[in-house]
């Protein structure tokens, strides 16, 4: 793996499946910053995780949009399929460098 820390996976004390994510990212719009008892509300709503293991996960979200956001997570370099591919290599790569998440 390398050496930068983007992907959760390095730093998960447990794997997360497809279907906690999916629950995982609809408390947190459910449940904001505000709420009492935030991370204890989430874990119930997840299923299978502690407070603790929530939070952490958020944390390592946080993480992983401000490498993004930061321009330190290398940009995936796609081969050309040759035909209509919407542009060069270069200029696709140049559109999603100045992307901005919100």
């Amino acid at each position: 793996m390398a050496s930068h820390a983007f992907s959760s996976s390095c730093y998960s004390s447990s794997s997360w499946t497809q279907k906690q994510n999916k629950l995982f990212e609809e408390a947190l719009a459910l449940y904001d910053k505000n709420t009492p008892d935030r991370w204890a509300n989430i874990a119930k709503a997840v299923g299978g995780k502690s407070a603790e293991e929530v939070k952490r996960h958020y944390e390592i979200l946080e993480q992983d949009v401000m490498h993004i956001e930061n321009g330190q997570v290398p940009l995936p370099i796609y081969r050309s399929t040759g035909s209509s591919s919407g542009g060069s290599v270069d200029e696709q790569r140049h559109l999603l460098k100045n992307l901005k998440l919100r």
